[in-house]
């Protein structure tokens, strides 16, 4: 049977590779991902299936690197930069965002929690104002620089 760490990679890898079913299978059946910016939580596998397809049909080129990955016992921290176009509609919890044409590049952080193998509970953190503002959908900040 794969580590704790070996399988967190994996998910990383086959997520690139849009291998959604190989993902899934290393969820319990009661999983619970949170984006915890938001508060949005995707429930089961199939939560599990939704929350990645939707990055994917946002992002249809998108991909994703793993920076930096520490396991103690039955946590798992990923570091990774996501990059992709945002060439498809990204469905979020406060509405779809439709295609922007706009690239992004995010970093973000993963927190996996194991139960016997499997993924119990997964948290991930990364700028939303960063994504937004990337794609084009926050005001343009003002600086000390402008004249009046």
């Amino acid at each position: 049977m794969a580590d704790n760490v070996s399988i967190a990679r994996r998910l990383y890898d086959g997520w690139n590779e849009r291998a959604f079913d190989e993902i899934v299978q290393y969820a319990a059946d009661d999983a619970e991902l949170t984006i915890v910016g938001t508060g949005d939580v995707f429930r089961g596998k199939d939560g599990v299936r939704k929350y990645n397809e939707n990055w994917a049909t946002g992002f249809p080129d998108g991909r994703v690197a793993v920076d930096r990955v520490h396991g103690d016992g039955d946590t798992v921290v990923v570091e990774f930069t996501g990059q992709g176009t945002h060439t498809g509609t990204l469905a979020t919890s406060m509405g779809d965002i439709p295609a922007t044409g706009r690239s992004m590049t995010l970093k973000l952080c993963d927190v996996i929690e194991f139960r016997d193998g499997l993924i119990a509970r997964q948290r991930s953190y990364f700028d939303t104002g960063s994504m937004m503002a990337q794609l084009g959908l926050l005001p343009e900040k003002l600086t000390t620089s402008q004249k009046k």
